[in-house]
């Protein structure tokens, strides 16, 4: 039997869901893209925060640039030759009901960074490499690159690594704050990301599925004094331990 091309394990309301090409670098294919969708509204079900990794030595190269050859392009994008499966798994992260942490180590290119970018946040090594490469190979992004990138980074540094498609690492990612933080290595990626998926499955998910909601708010960038009337406005009546946890304290 064949290994499944992404591999999803639930353990103690953390799902682990890792893109599994490891021979490619877990290039997206077609298939690959439409098992992560499946993976992700499952998991979505089953757990209460997502660890999205990638299988042997890179989280992914991106699109598999095989599949690239021969194909037609219309103004330069690759969603058709996707069937847009990858506007479906860009939306599945971006939209899960629960967190989703991106673990990034070894490579993260282009459609890789774009999908990683969807995720609540990214930790990766001190010597991962990132980059985007659209300009490179005459593609425009969209899958989300040129707006994530800029909020991550800025928008002028964006431009710089958009326009020249330069590798750059996980230490800087982390510095320029498009990774939240950038360790010395696999192994402390490795425990780093699970004791913070462990302190958010431990959280109250009501709580947590509210602020799911208002930081799309702030994403939203609305003015201030809107932003904080609307924060007080909302309800979220899915919060249903307070007392429970509140207890729980006091003893």
């Amino acid at each position: 039997m064949s290994e499944p091309l992404v591999k999803s394990v639930t353990e103690n309301r953390i799902a682990s869901v890792t893109l599994n090409r490891p021979d490619a670098l877990n290039a997206f294919t077609p298939e690959l893209l439409k098992a992560l969708i499946i993976a992700i509204e499952k998991a979505e079900r089953e757990a209460r925060v997502i660890v999205l990794a990638g299988a042997g030595r890179a989280f992914s190269a991106g699109v598999d640039l095989k599949l690239l050859q021969g194909s037609t392009f219309e103004e330069g994008k690759v969603d058709g030759v996707f069937d847009n499966l990858s506007i479906k798994a860009i939306d599945a992260v971006r939209g899960c009901a629960v967190p989703v942490i991106a673990k990034v180590h070894g490579y993260c290119f282009t459609g890789a960074l774009e999908l990683a970018l969807q995720a609540d946040f990214i930790f990766t090594t001190q010597g991962a490499k990132f980059g985007d490469t659209h300009a490179k190979w005459g593609l425009r992004p969209s899958w989300g690159m040129s707006q994530n990138l800029a909020r991550a980074v800025g928008v002028r540094k964006a431009r710089e690594l958009s326009f020249t498609a330069k590798t750059f690492t996980g230490a800087e990612a982390e510095r320029w704050g498009l990774a939240n933080a950038a360790f010395d290595d696999k192994e402390t990626l490795d425990a780093e990301t699970a004791a913070c998926a462990a302190a958010i499955a431990e959280a109250s998910p009501g709580a947590i599925a509210a602020y799911k909601d208002l930081y799309r708010l702030a994403e939203e960038n609305p003015a201030l004094e809107d932003a904080l009337a609307e924060e007080q406005r909302r309800d979220y009546p899915q919060i249903t331990d307070t007392m429970e946890r509140l207890k729980s304290f006091a003893s």
